[in-house]
């Protein structure tokens, strides 16, 4: 490549990188733009209490669904 090439491909790529930061900067915006700034909304916390669970679906009636299920005669 000759020199004048370089200078072309330098020149170039200063300009683009200028380009770039101006719209990002127009597109997002500075830290100290207060007028941009988000707030977060306020949550209630978590509460460690829960309610009693329905006795139609927790009594020591109920199928365990972790227990292992054998249909049929099945050996190995």
């Amino acid at each position: 490549m000759k020199r004048k090439d370089i200078m072309v491909i330098v020149g170039i790529a200063i300009v683009s990188a200028i380009f770039s930061y101006v719209i990002s900067n127009a597109l997002f915006g500075t830290q100290t733009d207060q007028s941009k700034l988000l707030e977060a909304p306020e949550v209630q916390p978590i509460s460690a209490e829960f309610p009693t669970p329905d006795e139609r679906f927790f009594n020591p009636q109920s199928l365990n669904p972790t227990k292992n299920i054998t249909i049929g005669d099945y050996s190995q």
